[in-house]
């Protein structure tokens, strides 16, 4: 399978907690593609000191949000790298049509475009159900779920035998639920863009990891 994703230039979408970041990761694995998270690219850039890095750092210390200009010029500079020549996933960008225009004339620029747009569906019911009901060892940090993964003894980590779990502040269904609304909202213009390109394809995530990777393996081959 290795190297069948050479050249693909990607753009992996998703609401948060439908596993995206899971199947961009394994797909870097094996197909040799680069996961560029937008986060971790924007950190990256900073700890670098690169002149792109050090325009956001003055914003994000300012407490703004970093511009579409910002954005766009770190992912020049990122894809630019040698470990990009095989192609890279795009991970968190775009998030609205100004970004999407504007990823579309730097790669114009460079001559590229992208490949496919993917997007991994899983219905907000669900991830609300996902997010709401996680918790994790507050010692070791081995993560739990209300549903899906109870430790064996009740109270007790599996991993550490500590008695003290810990909920994430932001983990309740009023939170989730706004933070789907906001990705729908974003994402609404952005589908029938990439689908008018003929670019996108929707995998349904609600299924178990091995299979969404497999279709998503698919589609990329």
């Amino acid at each position: 399978m290795s190297g069948s994703g050479a050249g693909k230039r990607l753009i992996l979408m998703g609401p948060p907690g439908g596993g995206k970041g899971t199947q961009a990761k394994r797909l870097q694995e094996r197909l040799g593609i680069v996961h560029l998270s937008t986060g971790d690219m924007l950190r990256a850039a900073v700890a670098a000191g690169t002149a792109v890095g050090k325009q956001a750092k003055a914003v994000m210390d300012a407490g703004k949000l970093v511009s579409d200009e910002i954005l766009v010029a770190m992912i020049a500079e990122r894809t630019a790298k040698e470990d990009c020549a095989k192609g890279f996933i795009l991970d968190g960008f775009p998030r609205t049509l100004p970004q999407a225009e504007a990823l579309d004339k730097l790669l114009a620029e460079k001559g590229q475009k992208l490949d496919k747009v993917i997007e991994v569906t899983v219905p907000d019911a669900r991830l609300i159900e996902r997010i709401t009901g996680r918790f994790t060892c507050a010692k070791c940090g081995e993560g739990y779920h209300d549903k899906f993964k109870q430790p064996r003894v009740a109270g007790v980590c599996d991993v550490c035998g500590s008695k003290e779990f810990i909920r994430r502040a932001d983990d309740t269904v009023e939170t989730v639920s706004a933070r789907l609304k906001a990705y729908h909202a974003q994402t609404a213009p952005l589908l029938p863009y990439y689908r008018a390109k003929g670019l996108l394809e929707q995998i349904d995530g609600d299924r178990d990891m091995n299979a969404v990777t497999i279709d998503l393996e698919r589609v990329l081959t």
